[in-house]
């Protein structure tokens, strides 16, 4: 390789790194916007939620088909990432099949793995487009995902097909040229899918099958260059963001909810008002339940940034199989969206600045909250332990305790509870009377 090509090659790594690098710190610091949460405690099961549920994808293999499909695509996408070691340190040595003599025959075993693998993916994404858009599976075509959601989908597919379909072209022009005896391009024993193929090369000349392997080389580092800067723009993220996602999920028994200290602090400051802070004191809260992303723990924020838009929440979401308007996958897109929005208000203004808007009523609707039965089936269903209940739950407390925002009958309850210490309206006096006779 040229020198000049190294150094192109140099400069167009350290800008996709610092890229990539700048919008990941962005990231977190908008998942730092939320509250604080303690999520440290008992490591040893955290460490294996991590490794059963993100690495292993356990939850994934109740849809048998899809998870072995998406099985063999993201094991064909982290295993295949590692021959990019191998093209990155090429590209900065001016080297080309760098570990090839270090590794003997091992290096066409490895290699001949990956085009396995590319395989694998290629065909897993081309039947995942098939069944995003012309079967057109009902949880990949619902109306939230109508626009840039879907298209997102598929760019990422076709872009994974485009890159598996560069790295087995390249394979096969690098075995037609070995076969010639060409300068640099190192003798290796057969790959396992590519050397079958070197007819299709026949009759072409060795420059013009240096320029097919040196045009393939760079566009496929070009495109791994651009897939990562891509992904923090994208659904697709949660290839990172599933592994601390997993590590932090949620450990106490899915059907228990969560007291709000702020509620039980009023509470005991009625019943014993010296512990009541002073006067002028710094407030404990900012409100009760939440109103905007802010008002979010960051583990809510960083469901949103980890959710895979797979639908498999609102598949199973008994308000939305009867029609009702709520979407628990909307819910983690809306918070998302709106925690963007956040950031970049930050960006401009180096702070941020009230527009006006706020995640409930701007992106959440009261229909969609008051639809949510508080079943736990979408928490049950997500393959990366995201709790779009939490979310539901706090925008809902905040329009009962701050907004008075409740259905009539939810007001009829709190004020039997606390007139008579029971939702129904009956003297307390009175309880025990329908055992009279």
């Amino acid at each position: 390789m040229h020198v000049a090509q190294q150094i192109l090659f140099i400069l167009c790594s350290i800008t996709a790194i610092y890229l990539f690098s700048k919008k990941v710190a962005e990231m977190r610091r908008n998942i730092l916007l939320g509250r604080d949460e303690d999520l440290t405690d008992n490591k040893g099961q955290r460490w294996k939620n991590m490794i059963l549920l993100a690495l292993g994808q356990k939850k994934m293999f109740k849809k048998p088909t899809p998870a072995l499909l998406h099985l063999a695509v993201y094991a064909g996408f982290i295993i295949i990432n590692a021959e990019i070691l191998e093209i990155f340190l090429d590209g900065i040595l001016g080297r080309h099949r760098l570990f090839a003599p270090m590794l003997g025959g091992l290096y066409a075993f490895l290699i001949g793995f990956f085009e396995i693998l590319a395989v694998l993916v290629l065909v897993g994404c081309v039947i995942f487009l098939i069944r995003r858009n012309i079967i057109k599976v009902r949880r990949l075509n619902m109306k939230e995902l109508n626009g840039w959601p879907r298209e997102d989908a598929n760019l990422i597919l076709i872009t994974e097909i485009i890159l598996m379909t560069l790295f087995l072209t390249m394979n096969t022009a690098d075995q037609s040229l070995q076969a010639m005896g060409a300068e640099h391009y190192t003798p290796t024993s057969p790959f396992w899918i590519t050397s079958h193929f070197t007819g299709l090369f026949s009759g072409l000349s060795a420059p013009t099958l240096v320029g097919i392997e040196r045009g393939c080389w760079w566009l496929h580092i070009i495109g791994v260059f651009f897939f990562l800067n891509y992904l923090p723009y994208s659904k697709h993220f949660h290839i990172l963001l599933a592994f601390p996602n997993a590590y932090y999920s949620k450990l106490t028994p899915q059907g228990e909810v969560k007291n709000m200290p702020e509620i039980q602090n009023e509470v005991l400051y009625m019943m014993e008002p010296d512990k009541a802070p002073a006067a002028g004191a710094e407030p404990e809260h900012k409100r009760f339940g939440a109103k905007d992303v802010t008002d979010l723990s960051w583990k809510n924020l960083l469901d949103a940034y980890s959710c895979t838009e797979c639908g498999r929440c609102t598949d199973v979401c008994p308000a939305n199989m009867t029609g009702k308007k709520l979407s628990p996958r909307k819910i983690m897109m809306d918070t998302r969206d709106r925690l963007e929005e956040v950031g970049r208000n930050i960006n401009t203004n180096k702070e941020f600045k009230d527009d006006g808007k706020s995640l409930l009523n701007d992106y959440i609707t009261v229909e969609e909250l008051r639809a949510c039965t508080t079943c736990q089936a979408c928490v049950e269903a997500c393959p990366v332990t995201i709790d779009p209940l939490s979310i539901i739950m706090q925008l809902r407390r905040n329009l009962v305790m701050e907004d008075s925002n409740a259905p009539q009958e939810w007001n009829l309850m709190f004020g039997n509870i606390e007139n008579n210490m029971a939702p129904w309206k009956f003297s307390p006096d009175d309880r025990d009377a329908w055992v009279n006779g």
